[in-house]
């Protein structure tokens, strides 16, 4: 019998007003499971339930919310295969090569919280009075909505709302409806650890319904939301007047510069380029790579496309890059790759979708060379698997095409001179550089997200930095002591 996922809310497992959606694998194109879909009194009884669990969760100590966390972790490790299975089939990742590893860095995010929750901290800061004494304390906000992206389904999700939940907030989740399967399942092993009915609450469906309807709800005191700049926005309007976190998309570009280490650049390439088939908002977007290597670095990158990435199914052990998840984000890559060979490009492997595949969603490892700044596949963000590879002439050209991008999440720089590196990363107006490792290399622990004045998002996610985000000091002022 075909699963059935329904929604969570107030520690209760119930079906969608608004009925349900089929749940098909981008890999097979096969319906393998139904899901809820929510209605906006759906989401009112979500965020009544979490308003009405908060208290009680909040009122415990920091060490009781952490022993929680860790519970969590473990359960997600005893349920690693099926949450990893359940990866694949629904977002279409690689099981060896990358479903399993997320599955490891979503217990690692419950234990993060753990351990973080237990340092937060206030002040006891002096008076202006002799005769009054002042206590800063942290608290959570209350009830945090997290609305999370298709593709990192369980981590993205994770980093926002396992954070607030060690915090003390109580929290709705809104994810992805293209993989709303596999993070049911997560939810049923959360939902596995004793907490009070409430604490966490999910409910599913169309962004523009229910992520609406959530974000803007009164009853929701936070806003932790990852996905696309255009979505961003419209969360940021709604949600106006409320905490909010966003992390956004990206264009990031890997700059080679003339005295790089090829052999290491190379490697690099590929991971930035067709880690989740390119699907990140931190791949490298545009490859900036100076005249005196170009040739070589291309050539490099070419021949490592066709020997090392092998495009597939997702459950064979040998496949290192599986399809893209949904149509339009295929239909994107078309449109920029097309688009750049009508202006100029060449298409040095790749280029297009790939046959014999049971779905028209496996796209082919691709590099194009002579694209241009102007190109739309320069400008904007593609979240396929390609390397547009522009040639640059200096690093201080690398650097002004760097900074001129809207966007400013991460950038990456090849050098051999340590110096060198370390001044574009000072001057390139991104929230996040790597010298010699690719754009898509980052720690969970360390803070994550957009340059101010960019598009690509406010506040930073990544362990405390995130728990920063879902609490607020609070301020009291009582006499001094008295021993009469």
């Amino acid at each position: 019998m075909m699963p059935e996922h329904l929604l969570y809310i107030g520690g209760r497992w119930r079906p969608g007003e608004s009925g349900t959606a089929p749940a098909v694998s981008p890999s097979s194109g096969r319906q393998f499971a139904t899901v809820a879909v929510a209605s906006p009194a759906d989401v009112d009884a979500a965020v009544a339930a979490a308003r009405a669990a908060q208290p009680g969760w909040a009122a415990l100590s920091a060490f009781d919310r952490a022993a929680w966390c860790l519970a969590v972790a473990a359960a997600i490790e005893a349920r690693r295969d099926d949450l990893a299975h359940a990866l694949s089939e629904d977002q279409g990742k690689p099981l060896a090569a990358e479903a399993r590893d997320e599955v490891a860095e979503l217990a690692e995010y419950f234990r993060m919280a753990a351990e973080d929750a237990k340092r937060l901290a206030g002040m006891i800061p002096p008076s202006a009075a002799a005769g009054r004494r002042v206590l800063i304390t942290t608290v959570p906000l209350g009830v945090v909505a997290v609305v999370s992206p298709w593709n990192w389904p369980y981590t993205m999700g994770a980093e926002l709302f396992a954070p607030a939940l060690a915090a003390g907030n109580a929290v709705v989740w809104a994810p992805a409806p293209t993989t709303t399967a596999c993070c049911a399942l997560l939810t049923e092993v959360i939902a596995g650890v004793d907490a009070p009915a409430g604490l966490v609450n999910f409910v599913s469906g169309p962004g523009p319904v229910v992520g609406d309807a959530l974000v803007a709800h009164p009853g929701v005191n936070g806003v932790g939301f990852i996905g696309s700049v255009a979505t961003g926005a419209s969360v940021a309007a709604r949600a106006a007047g409320k905490t909010q976190l966003l992390e956004l998309g990206g264009n990031g570009p890997m700059v080679v510069l003339a005295d790089a280490d090829l052999e290491l650049a190379t490697a690099a390439a590929l991971e930035a380029a067709y880690l989740c088939a390119g699907q990140s908002c931190t791949a490298g977007e545009r490859f900036l790579v100076h005249r005196a290597v170009r040739a070589e670095f291309t050539e490099r990158v070419v021949a490592a496309s066709k020997d090392r990435v092998r495009l597939g199914d997702p459950f064979d052990p040998a496949t290192t890059m599986g399809p893209l998840n949904n149509e339009p984000t295929a239909a994107k890559f078309d449109r920029h790759v097309a688009g750049a060979v009508a202006a100029g490009a060449r298409i040095c492997c790749g280029g297009s979708r790939a046959d014999g595949y049971p779905t028209a969603l496996f796209a082919e490892p691709t590099v194009l060379d002579r694209v241009t700044p102007e190109m739309e596949i320069a400008r904007e963000e593609t979240f396929g698997p390609v390397v547009p590879v522009i040639e640059v002439t200096s690093a201080e050209q690398a650097l002004e095409l760097t900074n001129r991008s809207p966007f400013g999440l991460t950038a990456a720089v090849f050098t051999s001179d340590l110096a060198r590196g370390l001044a574009f990363a000072e001057r390139a107006r991104t929230g996040w550089v790597n010298i010699n490792a690719s754009t898509n290399l980052w720690e969970s622990q360390l803070p994550f997200g957009g340059r101010s004045g960019s598009v690509s998002g406010r506040g930073r996610v990544g362990g405390a930095f995130a728990m920063e985000a879902f609490t607020e000091p609070k301020t009291i002022l009582y006499p001094a002591p008295d021993l009469a």
